[in-house]
């Protein structure tokens, strides 16, 4: 039985008050998703057993490259992240697992696993970090890591990825997530091809300390904190590297990590058809990797990424289960309401992308009519898909209205308490 953060009591007397209305607008959408073809009950089942992995650094108040704003109750550490971290999967049941970063996330296996059974949570994708210095590492990273021209640096690096692997064997995880900002700032600076040598190289021995029923997960960036060049720098790169690793080796894409006006949902296809699709890091962005809440900026676009999903589920694509998970940083929200709805956000798309006419569609296609097409999937997007968002968290546990639920509980108001005020410092994610 998990341990639940705000009172049961609480979360059912929040729906009492919604019901009726959730009851009335579930019929409703249901009589006019049934006069298209679709049944309703279907879409919430699948809803239901759709998840995606909070990020453990999401919970803490995020920061630019010019401050940080902490905000009250900020957690003290992983253990006080896992707390607030089972209060996003209590509410919206769409969040059951946490995905780690080492070494912020360091402690004892045991300890994180005991905490994580108590609280109901499972463990997703570990994550690495060699992009900035640990204190005590004998080298730095400050002109890289996996790639870097020294051959102590790299293999220091690949140690932490090798002990990021056995940490999560010890925790039930299934992944390792590697990204790196190794590049180059100025014309030069960089040997293109053998830094990308020694990448592949050290990615390598990563890999054969993977175990059998593991995935490794690579993770491209444009540009950032390299800002001329940088090693692994678009989705080719990235394919190059899966292909080139072995067949448990697959691209994460992270739909902040494009230049804007790229075709993510195109990326997306290309990589399910040549079966590398490994899986999401779910944010938005405006200007760049802005690491906005899912769905803030552009939620057309995360709709048709989920088309693809759905294409790829409807038609049975071979060795298709992308991992989901979400990577955000909040600057000016309480990051368990932007994690909340960047859940439900996620969620909305894939609903919408199950009731796409795919007949209609793949008919409107093979005749060349692009108008029809385009209103195919418009009228899917279109659709208030809500109710049955609502529904699928009612049926399992979870609130009608997890904002509401939460805000109504004061649970911020009580870890402020509880945890000490966090100093305004510097740029970056804690």
């Amino acid at each position: 039985m998990a341990e639940f953060r705000i009172a049961p009591d609480l979360v059912a007397a929040e729906n009492d008050k919604r019901a009726a209305a959730l009851n009335s607008d579930y019929e409703a959408l249901g009589a006019t998703l049934d006069r298209r073809g679709v049944d309703i009950e279907s879409v919430t089942k699948k809803v239901s057993e759709f998840f995606v992995a909070v990020p453990s650094w999401g919970v803490g108040t995020g920061g630019t490259r010019f401050a940080r704003f902490p905000g009250t109750g900020e957690p003290r550490g992983i253990f006080d992240k896992l707390d607030d971290c089972a209060v996003i999967q209590q509410l919206t049941r769409a969040t059951p697992t946490v995905s780690l970063h080492i070494p912020w996330d360091k402690a004892d296996a045991k300890e994180l696993k005991a905490k994580g059974d108590a609280l109901g949570l499972g463990f997703d994708a570990m994550n690495s970090n060699t992009f900035s210095d640990a204190p005590g590492q004998a080298h730095s990273y400050k002109y890289g890591s996996l790639s870097h021209v020294d051959a102590a640096t790299r293999a220091q690096a690949v140690e932490h990825n090798i002990e990021c692997i056995e940490i999560g064997k010890a925790i039930g995880s299934k992944a390792l997530t590697v990204w790196i900002g190794d590049g180059s700032n100025f014309p030069g600076q960089s040997h293109f091809t053998k830094a990308f040598e020694r990448y592949l190289a050290a990615m390598a021995e990563i890999y054969k300390a993977l175990p059998e029923d593991w995935r490794l997960f690579s993770e491209h960036k444009m540009y950032e904190p390299a800002f001329y060049s940088t090693v692994v720098q678009d989705w080719g790169t990235n394919y190059l590297i899966a292909q080139t690793l072995g067949p448990r080796a697959f691209c994460l894409v992270d739909l902040g990590h494009h230049a804007p006006n790229t075709n993510i949902e195109m990326i997306v296809a290309r990589l399910i058809q040549f079966g590398k699709l490994g899986g999401f890091h779910f944010n938005d962005s405006k200007y760049g990797d802005d690491d906005l809440d899912a769905g803030a900026i552009d939620p057309y676009r995360l709709f048709l990424v989920f088309n693809e999903l759905v294409d790829a589920e409807h038609r049975g694509a071979k060795g298709f289960h992308p991992a989901h998970m979400i990577d955000q940083s909040h600057n000016v929200t309480d990051p368990i309401e932007s994690l909340i709805s960047s859940a439900n956000e996620i969620r909305r798309a894939y609903a919408q992308a199950l009731i796409v006419d795919r007949e209609a569609l793949a008919g409107y296609q093979d005749s060349n009519d692009a108008l029809m097409a385009s209103e195919t999937l418009k009228r899917a997007y279109r659709a208030d898909v809500e109710p049955i968002l609502a529904e699928a968290r009612r049926r399992t546990g979870g609130a009608i209205d997890p904002v509401a639920a939460y805000r109504a509980s004061g649970y911020r108001k009580k870890v402020a308490g509880e945890r000490p005020v966090s100093a305004a410092g510097g740029g970056g994610i804690i």
